[in-house]
């Protein structure tokens, strides 16, 4: 399948998608030197609206990837008072457009970002990694997700992601021997590579990408 990722970054997605056997093409408004070292075929420089609106773009895709910036609904922004407004909230008029293209879609957001639609949670854990970075993903346009990976059996309290987390997380920064990595910018990128299963971008691209792992398995579902 070919599938249009948009708002793409680094392309922390596209080589999941890649690695299940996909074609994906980037979009994004902004050049992304290493979108390409990810696997992915192309990058396009393009709003992701216009691109999400232009029929001779979209009529070439079989499914739509769109991670919407998440500034507007992070704990980070909203700490302080108007600077969350300040951010523009896209996922609306993105699931608008997609719904438009008549394609099957996933729109995608960290665990604190904007509020999607009945989305599956995954996190890094359920897929053997040392962190507890959790990803939402709302699926449209006739795709339907499976269940996540289930938890190992156990009296451990689940979280949101709809499993344990048994293994205390370091603040971001001040990982020590024993502890969950928590991915950030500022913590070390050699850490962070290891955990996100990314070894291509610099360490402010790590931070927003979305660990390959958790598209590889929806790419898997297609």
């Amino acid at each position: 399948m070919i599938i249009l990722d948009g708002c793409c970054g680094a392309g922390g997605a596209a080589r999941g998608y890649a690695d299940a056997g996909h074609q994906v093409w980037g979009v994004d408004s902004e050049w992304q030197p290493n979108y390409l070292k990810s696997g992915a075929t192309m990058l396009i420089k393009a709003d992701i609206l216009q691109a999400l609106r232009s029929p001779s773009l979209t009529s070439q895709a079989s499914m739509i990837h769109v991670s919407p910036p998440c500034q507007r609904g992070s704990k980070m922004t909203n700490c302080r008072p108007g600077l969350a407004a300040s951010y523009p909230d896209l996922v609306a008029e993105v699931r608008e457009a997609c719904q438009a293209t008549g394609l099957p879609y996933i729109i995608e957001q960290p665990e604190h970002g904007t509020p999607l639609i009945s989305p599956v949670i995954l996190c890094g854990w359920m897929f053997g990694y040392e962190t507890y970075r959790h990803r939402c993903f709302e699926a449209g346009g006739g795709l339907v997700l499976a269940q996540p990976p289930q938890p190992p059996a156990g009296p451990a309290r689940l979280r949101s992601c709809g499993w344990p987390h048994p293994v205390p997380a370091a603040r971001a920064g001040h990982w020590e021997p024993g502890r969950f990595v928590s991915v950030a910018g500022h913590e070390r990128v050699g850490l962070t590579r290891k955990v996100m299963a990314i070894d291509w971008t610099n360490r402010e691209e790590l931070a927003e990408a979305v660990p390959p792992y958790m598209t590889r398995w929806i790419g898997a579902q297609l």
